[in-house]
């Protein structure tokens, strides 16, 4: 199911209020004027420079083009744009540190609107007059956003049943290394692991990239060595439920996101019941509240009731969120989000001819190609197709 249509929009934090997206700006590109020249997040400074970017020259292609979120949104739509606008989309997306964020890696279709087109403007205007309806988006591409009815853990329980009636065994353990045999097949070693059935003439390898690197480098040092220069960042998500009339806010939105510059403690707040129906009982609602990132890491050493009180904190301050929530429950997500700094496509590039030399390995998952959810299947679909092609 889609994001509910009176919620696709985003708030942001801005002069001690949630203020819509600009009409019609995803991300960094600006599609509407109307909604530039009337947003109260800019300065008519920070409007005016953000309308000039139409006319900021391309950058000159070089042989390793790449350049971090921050220098690209800077230069194409000012200091101001960036700070108030584009930081905290992004980071309600990555959780990364935009100096360090690769475009190439995170947002190749923004480098292609600014290389084909000229400009963000002209790339986005091109874009809307080809997806009627579009430039009604506020802060992002709501209309490609879903889920499931019953939560997410459906999809792999699912896929783990279907596999299961195709007669697929499933072999549990913990995996320490993976080598050769003689007859060239794979070899999973670790423990609980039998040996009997650890051989197999083709191996994915589905996990972060620090694991698959410890797993990989009795057979490649190379490989494994470009596998754990991935880094990764942590992220805690502490779940509010409360009751509908203890909440100030409409919540008329996906969600609100909160700009660095202004010294909050949180990332960004989901408005999950307003976002997707089903969400929370009749006569409540569900707040989740994402704290840490890659410039926040201390939050994952804080103790659970730390964390639950700086979220609530924010969210009676943010939100006017009034006595004890009805739900709360915190998920911590150490080292889970790959960080695609600067250089990253390269990076793959490398692990990509380096798996090429070992028939029967196939990698997948976040770290490669892309974080969201169809990125990763699309990543797995690919590296079943390398290892059907070996074998049919």
């Amino acid at each position: 199911m889609g994001v509910e249509p009176l919620a696709r929009r985003a708030l942001i934090w801005h002069a001690g209020r949630g203020i819509p997206a600009p009409t019609g700006f995803r991300l960094m590109a600006p599609g509407r004027i109307t909604g530039v020249l009337t947003t109260p997040l800019l300065s008519p400074a920070g409007r005016l420079r953000l309308l000039w970017e139409r006319f900021v020259p391309p950058s000159r292609p070089a042989a390793a083009d790449d350049e971090s979120l921050e220098h690209f949104a800077v230069r194409r739509l000012g200091r101001e744009a960036f700070e108030r606008l584009v930081q905290p989309l992004a980071s309600g997306i990555w959780t990364a540190d935009p100096a360090q964020l690769s475009m190439a890696a995170a947002c190749p279709d923004f480098l292609a609107m600014e290389r084909e087109a000229g400009s963000l403007w002209a790339g986005e205007r091109g874009r809307l007059r080809s997806q009627a309806g579009a430039s009604t988006a506020a802060g992002a591409r709501y209309g490609q956003f879903a889920t499931l009815a019953s939560g997410m853990e459906t999809l792999p329980r699912r896929l783990a049943d279907e596999l299961r009636q195709c007669g697929v065994r499933f072999v549990t353990g913990t995996a320490t290394s993976l080598a050769t045999s003689a007859d060239g097949r794979w070899r999973l070693m670790g423990e609980g692991i039998d040996e009997a059935t650890a051989l197999a003439d083709e191996v994915v390898i589905a996990t972060p990239a620090a694991a698959a690197a410890r797993l990989i480098a009795s057979v490649d040092a190379g490989l494994s060595a470009e596998l754990a220069g991935i880094d990764y960042a942590g992220s805690c998500i502490v779940s509010l439920g409360f009751a509908r009339d203890r909440v100030a806010h409409p919540l008329d939105a996906a969600g609100m996101v909160i700009p660095r510059r202004t010294g909050r403690g949180i990332l960004a707040v989901s408005f999950s019941s307003s976002k997707f129906p089903g969400r929370a009982p009749p006569g409540c609602v569900l707040l989740r509240v994402f704290l840490g990132g890659a410039l926040d890491p201390g939050v994952l050493h804080l103790s659970d009731d730390a964390i639950v009180a700086r979220a609530r904190f924010e969210v009676e301050h943010l939100l006017g969120a009034r006595g004890d929530p009805k739900l709360t429950r915190v998920e911590r997500w150490d080292h889970a989000m790959p960080q695609y700094h600067v250089g990253h496509v390269a990076r793959v590039a490398r692990i990509d001819a380096a798996v090429a030399r070992h028939p029967g390995l196939a990698l997948a998952g976040a770290a490669y190609t892309g974080v969201g959810i169809p990125q990763v299947i699309a990543s797995g679909q690919r590296a079943a197709t390398r290892c059907l092609q070996r074998t049919c």
